[in-house]
């Protein structure tokens, strides 16, 4: 990976300035690591390591800090024998034995390979936990809105700024690592639910994909994704690219013909930090497409337009019916009050049982719910 003159190079660099860890922005095989640490007589860790560091910081749940032990272990295991390398591994035996340090390495793998077999089984169970709570929610008529997008965009900071809630939100990687829900009031929508998940990554490294897929089948769920952008970043086009690319891996986005299983609206974030030359050009662009919103979350600024523009598409599709349904069935009356907009509502005068009139709109899905009941 380095050739000779590099090491030197950073050698005497990591002298001059007292370095105490060297971070190598790519994958080190444990051979690779362990010669660099010898040579620059200091700690290495590489691109994986760092993410795995910051997981671990972040982690709030029971679930996230599985995951992420279970990728520190996935991690280690590879990289037990620099662990061991001050034992003779060779003294001894008869050429298929091998010595005490070999043995040392045999007992830490079979501890690796128990521990993750139980993070395993752990996982599986709060894996199934999170499936019934999404199947409770499909069957309570609210709709969802996720929140997704590269890590630092932003996300945290619109989720407050709707839900009032407090969410951390600080200029940091991976402020979020677990899918965090509150219920929201949209124009239109009596009731919906907005999730903020965990922002993505280029190379994210192997042993975090499932961890990332884990949290992220909340997406697959969503009846409208918002895309929050980082429109500051130089890089925010690549970003971009890589959401799309986890999206398409998760089946919300087809690879071939790039349709959408599920409407997606980009949230054109940091509108206040963008270089003021720059914004006529993003203006024009944000206007030939409706699904754009130009804001901040920060400042509040767009956040108004981006929420109508959510209660617009939920209720896109909702047509008006009448039902009349009598007085006394209390529970339907309640449910169309809760589930869709009541346009007007009298009361049925005559002979026999006392009846309701309801004029209410209702998307398809919420028409399908309210026939189900």
């Amino acid at each position: 990976m380095f050739g000779e003159g590099q090491i030197e190079r950073i050698a005497t660099a990591c002298a001059q300035d007292n370095a105490e860890l060297v971070i190598v922005d790519g994958a080190l095989s444990a051979i690779q690591q362990r010669n660099l640490e010898e040579r620059l007589k200091i700690k290495v860790i590489d691109r994986t390591g760092l993410i795995l560091e910051i997981f671990g910081e972040r982690a709030a749940t029971a679930e996230g800090r599985l995951q992420v032990e279970l990728a520190h272990l996935d991690y280690q295991q590879s990289r037990l024998v620099r662990s061991w390398t001050h034992l003779e591994r060779q003294r001894g035996g008869f050429g298929f034995l091998g010595g005490p340090g070999e043995t040392q390495i045999e007992a830490d793998r079979r501890m690796i390979r128990t521990r993750m077999g139980r993070l395993r089984k752990d996982l599986e169970q709060v894996k199934k936990t999170r499936t019934l709570h999404r199947e409770r929610r499909g069957r309570a008529p609210w709709p969802v809105v996720a929140l997704v997008g590269y890590t630092n965009a932003g996300k945290s900071t619109l989720f407050n700024r709707i839900t009032g809630a407090d969410m951390m939100a600080e200029d940091l990687l991976f402020a979020t690592l677990d899918p965090t829900m509150r219920a929201i009031r949209l124009p239109g929508v009596e009731k919906a639910i907005l999730s903020d998940t965990v922002g993505f990554i280029s190379d994210l490294p192997t042993q975090l994909v499932a961890a990332f897929r884990a949290t992220l089948e909340e997406v697959t769920a969503a009846d409208i994704i918002v895309h929050v952008r980082d429109m500051a970043n130089p890089a925010n086009s690549a970003q971009k690219q890589e959401v799309l690319d986890i999206l398409t891996d998760l089946g919300v986005i087809d690879g071939e013909g790039g349709e959408n299983s599920i409407p997606i609206v980009e949230a054109w974030n940091k509108w206040d930090s963008i270089d003021e030359t720059q914004q006529p050009e993003l203006e024009r662009a944000a206007e030939m497409d409706e699904q754009i919103v130009p804001m901040s979350a920060l400042t509040g600024q767009g956040v108004e337009t981006l929420l109508e523009l959510l209660g617009k598409l939920l209720t896109e599709n909702a047509k008006t019916y009448e039902f009349v349904i009598p007085a006394e069935d209390g529970q339907r009356i309640a449910w169309l009050h809760a589930h869709g907009e009541v346009l007007n509502e009298d009361e049925l005068v005559g002979e026999g049982q006392a009846q309701m009139r309801i004029e209410v709109r209702l998307t398809p899905k919420e028409f399908g719910r309210y026939t189900a009941l």
